[in-house]
């Protein structure tokens, strides 16, 4: 549960890493890149394959030379949240894994609040939910209520919702998706090669147990999607293969985000929020 002294926390935590935040986002201005925005910057020669469009004919009937106006690039930033709320989610010892998740998105939302940028929160189980862009502390309470009402339950939409929504953002923009990404590594690569234009940051939210597997004996497995159960031995040989095979499936993880320059962290709910936050805009 998120509470008013998270977002307390959140403020004084906001104060302390200025700097970090700074520097991780761009921020709602111009800047000197030219590119198709409104504001004019100046004059260049015509040159091949320039857009006919900005050619500048009151100059070229002065001066009989062709001249293209240039823009500066709007950078309005949108920053956008995108929560995995299926069933596997629903998995936790001490804090569930969504209930960890929503309060790392609520912090990208509050960082991105102080630094004056647009966000977008969506979260997905079988279907894909979402709020459109605002600025202002009304929308953080809006997404609070909302992320306090949702539950994870479901089968996962990942690839599907994750398409969806590319087909909102229109410009570049950061993107978060949070997630255990308990997903087949094909599926996470196709998603990736989707949004590579923008700046993709991935974070894996674990369990300590997920992490740790500090367990022994026999046990009832319950795939909180299907509500399938297998019954199965947990001995020393077991726990090394699981860790293996996470191992390998978050070095895949790496291994994409590396080919299209996505950050990837994995993270534990047993950490610090703050902790976190640290580390991600380091």
């Amino acid at each position: 549960m998120i509470t008013t002294e998270f977002l307390r926390q959140l403020d004084r935590f906001s104060l302390v890493i200025n700097k970090k935040v700074t520097s991780s986002f761009v921020g709602d201005r111009a800047t000197e890149r030219l590119g198709s925005g409104l504001v004019f910057s100046d004059y260049a020669n015509y040159n091949y394959g320039d857009d006919f469009k900005n050619i500048d004919w009151k100059a070229y009937a002065r001066t009989d030379k062709l001249f293209v106006k240039r823009y500066e690039e709007d950078r309005n930033l949108t920053v956008h949240l995108v929560i995995d709320y299926s069933g596997s989610m629903d998995f936790g010892t001490k804090i569930k894994k969504y209930e960890y998740a929503s309060m790392v998105g609520l912090g990208f939302c509050y960082l991105a609040l102080k630094n004056n940028e647009r966000f977008v929160l969506a979260t997905f189980d079988d279907t894909l939910d979402f709020f459109r862009p605002k600025k202002g502390m009304g929308q953080i309470t809006s997404i609070l209520g909302y992320l306090q009402d949702k539950k994870a339950k479901g089968q996962s939409s990942f690839q599907d919702s994750l398409i969806k929504y590319r087909q909102l953002i229109h410009s570049k923009s950061m993107v978060v998706i949070i997630s255990d990404f308990f997903y087949d590594i094909e599926q996470i690569k196709t998603i990736l090669f989707r949004y590579k234009k923008n700046h993709i940051v991935l974070v894996q939210v674990l369990d300590k147990l997920e992490k740790n597997l500090n367990i022994e004996g026999d046990f009832d497995l319950v795939d909180l999607e299907s509500n399938s159960k297998l019954h199965t031995f947990i001995d020393p040989f077991m726990r090394k293969q699981y860790f293996k095979e996470l191992e390998v499936h978050q070095a895949r993880i790496r291994d994409a985000c590396a080919e299209v320059k996505a950050h990837f962290y994995v993270v534990g709910t047993d950490e610090s929020i703050f902790d976190v936050f640290y580390r991600i805009l380091d």
